[in-house]
C-alpha cells in the first residue's frame, strides 16, 4: 500500500459523508438540538461503526453478503424499520421544546451507533470503494492503520460540524426554524428508509 491509496480513500470518504443521508443528518441534528458534547457523542457513535464496515469490508464481508442474501435482507429491513422509527419520532416531536428532544452523551453515541448499524449498503459500498482504492494483498497491519484512519476522519469531521452547529447562532435560527427543519429531517430520513426497504 501506497500514501496514494490512502489519499485516494480519503477524498472518497469525505465526499461520501458530505452527502446528505441518515448520519449526516443525525450528526446536525444531535449537533444543533444537544450542543457540542452531544454532537460529538453522536459523531463517535456514528464513526465507529463506519470504520466498523470498512473493517468489515476488509476482511471479506461482501462476500459473507453474497453467499448469504438473506443476512443481508433481514439486515435491510431491520435498518430501514429503524430509519422509518426515527423518522416517526423527529416529526412527533417537531413540536416540542428543544429539552424534551435532545440526545446526550449515551444516548447520542448510542444513536449513531444505531443509525449506521441500520444501513448495510454502507457496507456494501465500503467494499467497492476499498476493492478499487487498495491493493489486494494488504497485510493486517495495512488493514488496521485503514480502518484507524477512517475513523480518525469521521470523529474530525463530526467534530467540526458539531462545533459549527453548536454555537449560539446556529441554535437560535434552529430554535426560529425548529417545526420545520426536523420535519425535513423527518422526511428525509423518512425517504431513506423507504427507499432502503423497497430497493432490491
Amino acid at each position: 500500500m501506497e500514501l496514494g491509496h490512502l489519499i485516494a480513500f480519503n477524498l472518497t470518504l469525505l465526499a461520501s459523508m458530505a452527502a446528505p443521508g441518515p448520519a449526516f443528518l443525525y450528526a446536525i441534528k444531535q449537533a444543533i438540538t444537544g450542543g457540542f458534547r452531544a454532537g460529538l457523542a453522536a459523531g463517535a457513535g456514528l464513526g465507529r461503526i463506519a470504520a466498523g464496515w470498512t473493517a468489515a469490508g476488509l476482511l471479506g464481508l461482501e462476500i459473507v453478503f453474497r453467499l448469504f442474501p438473506l443476512a443481508y435482507t433481514g439486515l435491510k429491513i431491520i435498518g430501514a424499520l429503524y430509519l422509518l422509527w426515527l423518522a416517526w419520532g423527529i416529526w412527533k416531536s417537531a413540536s416540542e421544546p428543544v429539552s424534551a428532544t435532545a440526545q446526550v452523551g449515551k444516548r447520542a453515541f448510542i444513536g449513531g451507533v444505531l443509525v449506521n448499524l441500520s444501513n448495510p449498503k454502507s457496507g456494501l459500498f465500503a467494499a467497492s470503494v476499498l476493492v478499487v482504492i487498495f491493493p489486494a494483498d494488504l497485510i493486517i497491519a495495512e488493514k488496521a492503520l485503514i480502518t484507524i484512519n477512517h475513523l480518525i476522519i469521521e470523529i474530525i469531521v463530526y467534530s467540526l460540524i458539531a462545533a459549527a452547529l453548536a454555537s449560539p447562532a446556529a441554535q437560535s435560527g434552529y430554535l426560529r426554524l425548529k417545526p420545520v427543519f426536523d420535519r425535513l429531517v423527518a422526511l428525509l430520513l423518512g425517504v431513506l428508509g423507504a427507499r432502503l426497504l423497497l430497493d432490491r
